[in-house]
């Protein structure tokens, strides 16, 4: 009696999981990269969301803008456009383009928890683009994916 599988049976196995591995490899790449546009994301919203606490607290306003071109959000105390004091930023990830509502660069914070409301589009890679929203009324932060 003779132990052991044949050349032809491991050939057919070996076959099977290089096919499974190359179904499954990509789906396992996009779903790590939904993950991490996820997280990014997430990070932007809750900066906006500290941004109002932090105004509400200091009972003082506060001033969010993005400067698309060193890819970051900045905070700061509005102001004469040279005396603004950064109090924090945010870098973007490269993996997104975020882009704000030309009529409205800018997003105030007020004492009292309302603001000057904004809305952010992320475009992701592939076909993904989210929307953060900033209501003006009570400066609630809402995130949502959109088609785009």
């Amino acid at each position: 009696m003779t132990r052991g599988y044949s050349l032809m049976e491991l050939v057919v196995v070996l076959a099977i999981l290089a096919v499974a591995v190359a179904v499954v490899a990509p789906a396992v790449g996009r779903t790590a990269d939904d993950v991490r546009v996820r997280a990014e994301l997430a990070g932007l919203a809750a900066f906006l969301r500290t941004a109002r606490e932090q105004a509400v607290t200091r009972q003082q306003a506060l001033e969010v803008t993005l400067d698309p071109e060193a890819r970051v959000l900045l905070l700061r105390r509005p102001g004469r456009e040279g005396e603004a004091r950064v109090q924090a930023s945010r870098a973007v990830s490269p993996l997104l383009r975020v882009e704000t509502d030309p009529a409205m660069p800018r997003l105030t914070f007020l004492p009292h928890g309302m603001s000057s409301g904004a809305r952010f589009t992320i475009e992701a890679p592939g076909p993904r683009a989210y929307v953060i929203t900033v209501d003006p009324l009570t400066g609630r932060v809402t995130t949502q994916r959109t088609a785009l």
